[in-house]
């Protein structure tokens, strides 16, 4: 099969390490360059002291970095901050300069896609695309769960995709939409916070019956709050509230109930159909097992389809399990990242 698949790492995976001060910048990349990526994803917004400015002394030590781990910049993850003032949103000027700022920036330390989220006006990507061809930065917008490809909110950017003839703007799915079960971290922090037995064998199996029935898929709609609410609603949200109620479920109980929906089952087949407009991956993982196992997302089938579409990108892991950990216990990220990037090393050359 015809397909060049590299192996990334987002910096975001070392957020525990990082904000504890065990890891700086540097460290980070050295990490991930030890775990087998040759990739490096970065939250400049973060990580960059400088912000928004690239200094010569940063740059130096960017791309000195780059050279002496072997690697090479694959994404820059934007946030679109336009709720920065307490009276008002950013006018569409305002944000479209926030953009071709970030965009800047990552043509500039060598980035050739950038993250955005998904909550980004579609009119601010379309106003930004002169400035992202410009600085041959591919804009991306983040198909993170409960969203999804193949859908009706997909469908509307694919008609601004074709509309405008854009080569600068497609698609980077996020595998949390590749869940087959609700990740174990998730469940057994529920438990420590007071979630019941049955309370979570009633989730489970919601979840279970929504992957089995497959999923009612989101719909496009300005107000993100709005079509989440119609998404969980057509999915079975109030039945299991009331199947929850009837068990005389605790607060925690309804709480894992309510997180459940954070996690979709997607075909991986939606990989396959939207191939030609997929230009990064965030290979989100939860937690990787002894066996280099994850407990929720079938990696090997979902690369599997990245290996038959004949992509020609990179798998960026995405380490998120920490938030689930860090009540009770040390989190160790270095490790699930190395765990993450042998499991999709087997997948990808096996």
């Amino acid at each position: 099969m015809d397909y060049k698949i590299g192996r990334s790492v987002s910096l975001y995976s070392y957020q525990e390490e990082y904000y504890l001060g065990k890891l700086d910048l540097e460290g980070c990349i050295r990490e991930a360059s030890k775990a087998g990526a040759t990739g490096i994803e970065l939250l400049a917004e973060q990580m960059m002291d400088s912000f928004p400015v690239v200094t010569p002394e940063f740059k130096e030590k960017w791309f000195g970095w780059m050279h002496k781990y072997g690697t090479e910049p694959t994404c820059y993850d934007a946030f679109l901050e336009n709720h920065i003032y307490d009276n008002r949103t950013l006018t569409l000027r305002e944000q479209i300069k926030m953009m071709e700022r970030d965009l800047k920036i990552a043509g500039e330390l060598g980035f050739k896609t950038l993250r955005t989220l998904v909550s980004t006006p579609m009119d601010v990507i379309e106003g930004s695309l002169d400035c992202a061809a410009k600085n041959d930065v591919k804009i991306c917008i983040e198909v993170h769960s409960p969203f999804s490809l193949n859908s009706g909110w997909a469908d509307g950017y694919m008609e601004m995709i074709l509309r405008t003839g854009t080569r600068h703007f497609g698609f980077m799915p996020d595998f949390g939409i590749f869940c087959r079960h609700i990740p174990s971290p998730e469940r057994e922090q529920a438990i420590r916070k007071g979630a019941t037995k049955e309370g979570v064998k009633i989730v489970d199996e919601a979840f279970a019956n929504r992957v089995a029935k497959g999923f009612t898929k989101i719909k496009y709609d300005t107000n993100l709050g709005k079509a989440h609410g119609e998404y969980m609603k057509v999915n079975g949200m109030p039945q299991l509230m009331e199947a929850l109620k009837k068990a005389n479920a605790s607060k925690a109980d309804f709480d894992y109930a309510g997180a459940s929906f954070n996690y979709t089952w997607c075909d991986p087949k939606d990989i396959i159909d939207n191939i030609k407009y997929i230009y990064h991956t965030h290979a989100k993982c939860y937690e990787l097992n002894e066996n280099y196992e994850e407990t929720s997302i079938p990696i090997k089938e979902v690369v599997e389809a990245y290996k038959k579409a004949g992509y020609k990108g990179f798998l960026s892991t995405e380490y998120e399990g920490n938030r689930m950990l860090n009540d009770a216990f040390e989190v160790d990220s270095i490790e699930q990242v190395r765990r993450h990037q042998e499991a999709l090393r087997r997948a990808i050359e096996e």
